[in-house]
């Protein structure tokens, strides 16, 4: 392997490898592929993966996961959509300050989610895998209890056609949105010294604390921030189905940590760029939508992302390995 392959390697692992095989064989497999509009309804269908794996990359950089964030994109809607529609039906004239408020509590959930995850894990030093499952479980059992197992309708229809189906700058409204949330968090994490504490942590957290760095409170801010995050992408899926569902984003902790592991983002902690996250989730998404075009059946494709996320970790593996003859 030459330098530069190595560099690349150790930076983004094989995603664009990856990418370019997959429009490759897609594009072969269906005509309907490799078109601007398909292209654009993948950046769409995508763009709720990609907000939950930007802020999964926040717990990874520490260290740990977040394996409660499909449950929080549930609870979300769920309270987010009953909300909303308990206030639309008291006040159906005030149709703004109810969205303003059903999208407020929807965020408040995700930020309670998120400090009981910080918590569990900076305060009492609880394993991340214990905490955020322990927290998975009774979110998705709130959740269901709260609906019956039902869908929650009833919402203004202003909602789901600014927030679902609506533009912003010739843009679908989840692709802008998670456009602006990926800007800001590069910003962050590249800009600030905040976001190089995440980094300091994630890397060696003894040396971090020697270095006056508060580790409890980075730890805390790293699950708050994932929470926050995939509330804003809870809310947008919820506009985009116009329902509140507690039985949407199972899949999202699978698929986001292994969107985060193939764009290079180390399972042990210390690495990763948020740009790199986004392509990757990107790719998950082709793949997805590759495999709806060529009429793979959707039991067959939880078998492909189990492959992933494994080929992902294996790939993490050797990443680290190249990095470590790099260096010596």
């Amino acid at each position: 392997m030459t330098h530069i392959a190595q560099k690349i390697f150790v930076k983004m692992g094989v995603l664009p490898l990856l990418l370019v095989g997959s429009i490759i064989i897609f594009s072969a497999v269906s005509d309907n592929f490799l078109t601007a509009k398909n292209f654009m309804n993948v950046m769409r269908q995508s763009s709720f993966l990609i907000l939950v794996s930007m802020g999964q990359m926040f717990a990874l950089l520490t260290g740990g996961f977040d394996l409660s964030v499909g449950t929080c994109v549930a609870f979300v809607s769920v309270v987010s959509a009953l909300a909303m529609a308990t206030l639309y039906g008291m006040m159906p004239e005030s149709v703004w300050l109810v969205i303003a408020l059903g999208i407020c509590a929807g965020i408040g959930v995700g930020m309670i989610i998120g400090a009981v995850n910080g918590i569990g894990v900076s305060v009492f030093g609880v394993s991340p895998f214990m905490v955020t499952l322990g927290i998975s479980s009774v979110g998705f059992g709130l959740a269901l209890y709260i609906t019956g197992g039902s869908p929650v309708y009833g919402m203004p229809t202003e909602f789901a056609d600014i927030f679902g189906f609506g533009n912003f700058f010739g843009l679908p409204a989840p692709v802008t949105v998670m456009i602006i949330v990926a800007v800001g968090l590069y910003i962050l994490l590249n800009h600030t010294t905040l976001g190089r504490y995440f980094y300091a942590v994630g890397g060696n957290r003894k040396a971090a604390e020697l270095s006056g760095i508060n580790t409890k409170w980075i730890l805390f801010l790293a699950y708050f921030i994932v929470a926050s995050i995939t509330a804003i992408a809870g809310l947008l899926l919820t506009a985009r189905l116009d329902t509140g569902e507690a039985n949407i984003g199972a899949s999202y902790a699978l698929e986001s940590i292994a969107a985060c592991v193939i764009a290079g983002v180390s399972l042990r902690g210390g690495s990763g760029r948020i740009e790199h996250v986004v392509l990757g989730a990107f790719f998950i998404g082709l793949v997805q939508n590759g495999m709806n075009l060529a009429r793979v059946e959707s039991y067959l494709q939880i078998v492909v992302l189990g492959i992933i996320l494994i080929f992902a970790v294996v790939v993490d593996r050797l990443r680290l390995s190249v990095v470590s003859e790099m260096q010596n």
